[in-house]
């Protein structure tokens, strides 16, 4: 059962994320997402079949304790911003913060009395602590993720077209020499703050 709602889970902290930074570039005046059909809560117009379906599932089924993937890119035109710099930096971050506002909000209703021990908090702990995993991952600062595009604003190096064609397979080693050593102790910190103990499960 807790696979299926980490599945479920999955799909909505995506959707919110990609959600937001169409909303977001679309806010700051850059229609391309919109006209792309990508301001949408339909999960369908975020779909990439290997990045959202195929390998969330692998890593769900395996019993893996990270959970990532990702989504059709957001196509944005930075030169649509008054301020091209600042706009794709708040359009990255808008995604992360979604995750994290969505994990704040579900820990709230996780604490309404009644809720602990029955079958909607394992999925409120199973789409919470996705949330988190998002959040954490994409907020590290090599691209694609959006920590690189939102922390190029302060560390203008990030912005070398060069980290765009090696930084996936600087990523990719992350990931496989011990992405999890990295991302799990800071998503169990949040976790604690909102007052989620996955040892209660």
């Amino acid at each position: 059962m807790y696979q299926i709602f980490s599945i479920i889970g999955f799909l909505l902290a995506l959707t919110v994320h990609e959600f937001m930074h169409a909303w977001t570039a679309n806010y700051l005046g850059d229609s391309t997402a919109k006209h792309a059909g990508r301001v949408s809560l339909n999960p369908v117009a975020h779909i990439d079949i290997f990045g959202t379906i195929l390998l969330p599932m692998v890593l769900i089924l395996s019993g893996s304790p990270i959970i990532f993937g990702w989504a059709k890119p957001v196509p944005i035109n930075p030169n649509s911003f008054n301020n091209p710099r600042l706009g794709s930096a708040l359009t990255a971050i808008a995604g992360p913060m979604a995750n994290l506002v969505l994990a704040i909000v579900l820990a709230a209703i996780y604490q309404i009395p009644g809720i602990q021990g029955t079958v909607w908090s394992q999925f409120l702990i199973a789409t919470i602590t996705i949330n988190l995993v998002l959040m954490v991952f994409n907020l590290i600062p090599i691209p694609p993720l959006d920590g690189s595009k939102f922390f190029a604003l302060f560390i203008p190096w990030l912005d070398n077209p060069k980290l765009d064609i090696y930084g996936p397979i600087f990523l990719l080693g992350i990931i496989l020499i011990g992405g999890t050593r990295i991302i799990w102790p800071i998503v169990t910190f949040f976790l604690n703050i909102l007052g989620i103990n996955l040892n209660y499960y």
